[in-house]
């Protein structure tokens, strides 16, 4: 897409507390943080989700999953480096399909919310 990989975002889906499924969208350029999308999604613990369960959850197959349109809305967290940019891209609900859209927009649209979920653990 000859984009910054920064500006493109990937949908993971996690596992809070072994009970909540829950929707971390990041860039694909970085790795999820479990502890710091566990805290951001108000969580003790979070761990990726069983991929049937997340294909039966979002509608989408893996590799394909969009933060938009899932067949059951889940909590969301967009990591925060997500509004230094005026568009991001995510995926539109199939493998290799992208679409742009505005951070704020996504956060409206998924009714999600904005927090740290990669990186390193700070103290």
């Amino acid at each position: 897409m000859g984009l910054p990989a920064e500006q493109v975002f990937k949908t993971l889906v996690v596992s809070l507390d072994g009970r909540q499924l829950a929707v971390a969208v990041l860039p694909v350029s970085e790795r999820l943080n479990l502890k710091q999308a566990a805290k951001a999604l108000g969580a003790k613990k979070a761990e990726m989700a069983d991929q049937a369960e997340v294909e039966k959850s979002t509608g989408y197959i893996l590799g394909g999953i969009s933060p938009l349109g899932q067949k059951k809305r889940l909590p969301t967290v967009i990591d925060a480096s997500a509004q230094s940019f005026e568009l991001v891209y995510v995926s539109a609900g199939r493998r290799g399909l992208e679409i742009s859209l505005a951070p704020d927009r996504l956060q409206a649209l998924t009714h999600a919310q904005f927090g740290r979920v990669t990186g390193k653990e700070h103290l």
